[in-house]
């Protein structure tokens, strides 16, 4: 069966903190660096929204070919939440999640890995 109907996934969480506050609070440079990250890791991305939350912290969402990837943040702990679930072979949604952790000069990343449908 080819990679794209195969009915399974990852979908990767991850907590990262010691993030620069001011970057945590700018929406399209988060939608800049998501895109980055999850591209460089085989996915295709489609579409990304980002909304910037008074008085301050950002959710970035990136729609993906193989499902999606987001960031939530919460720059008065200098720290953010993180997922990107792939369906399918093709993309690393862990490498993405460190791609994006080197990119932000995070502190080591905590991940969570669960396995979604048949393997």
């Amino acid at each position: 069966m080819p990679d794209v109907g195969r009915f399974t996934g990852r979908h990767v969480l991850a907590e990262l903190h010691g993030i620069d506050p001011a970057l945590l609070d700018d929406p399209v440079r988060l939608g800049e660096l998501l895109r980055a990250a999850v591209t460089e890791a085989g996915a295709t991305v489609l579409d990304v929204v980002a909304q910037r939350f008074a008085p301050q912290g950002a959710t970035v969402i990136a729609l993906l070919a193989e499902s999606h990837a987001s960031v939530h943040t919460y720059p008065e702990h200098g720290s953010l939440f993180a997922d990107v679930f792939t369906c399918g072979d093709r993309a690393d949604p862990e490498h993405a999640l460190r791609l994006l952790a080197k990119s932000l000069h995070a502190e080591p990343v905590h991940l969570s890995v669960l396995h979604r449908g048949e393997r």
